[in-house]
């Protein structure tokens, strides 16, 4: 499949830490944890298993070198997990002028509809604003900003205007060969799976 339509990106930003607005608690349990030791294996995981259904394909490409050059540049990736199951994730990057670009942020298909990504967002977005707190050579956070596209969750945009990013900037592009082809998800047939209860047991034999 070619894509046709045009693709309509969004730049949000937040100013001051005053901007970011509270979310509701998820429907399940869930702990956000700063993945401290740099794993290529593991951020690359947690982009096709997130992005392969919304065209994350900038990084398919890149070598065990290239993403291991990528987080030594300061980034965190902070992963959601509910009972020990990775859910979703947020990379934040340090840039200049005391600003943080969330990089990535999403979830994986069974965690969607579940109030993860508002809480996940919150979290993901107060660390930004702290992120100097934890590399003491950095400034102090002044600005965060990111951007979503048309193609990305149907939800996303609204997501991040409800946690109190502002549209600073928008354009639109023709599509390319990277959209050529159906999106390419984290293999075929991958979809949804819902989390089991509290106590519940296990489909595995």
């Amino acid at each position: 499949m070619h894509l046709t339509m045009d693709v309509t990106t969004w730049y949000l930003e937040q100013t001051s830490p005053a901007d970011l607005l509270a979310a509701k608690q998820p429907a399940i349990e869930v702990g956000v944890v700063l993945a401290e030791m740099p794993s290529p294996e593991f951020s690359r995981f947690l982009s096709t298993a997130v992005g392969g259904d919304w065209h994350w394909t900038n990084r398919l490409p890149w070598t065990w070198q290239q993403w291991a050059d990528w987080l030594d540049r300061g980034v965190e990736t902070w992963v959601a997990y509910h009972r020990g199951t990775p859910a979703g994730y947020a990379e934040l990057m340090p840039q200049d002028d005391a600003t943080v670009e969330i990089t990535c942020f999403g979830l994986l298909p069974w965690a969607i509809g579940k109030g993860v990504g508002g809480h996940l967002l919150e979290f993901t977005a107060a660390r930004a604003w702290d992120l100097a707190e934890r590399q003491p050579d950095r400034e102090p956070t002044r600005r965060v900003w990111l951007h979503t596209c048309s193609l990305d969750s149907p939800v996303a945009l609204a997501n991040y205007q409800a946690r109190g990013f502002r549209i600073y900037d928008s354009k639109i592009n023709v599509p390319g060969d990277e959209y050529e082809g159906d999106a390419p998800g984290p293999w075929p047939g991958a979809g949804p799976r819902s989390a089991p209860a509290p106590g519940a047991p296990s489909d595995r034999r």
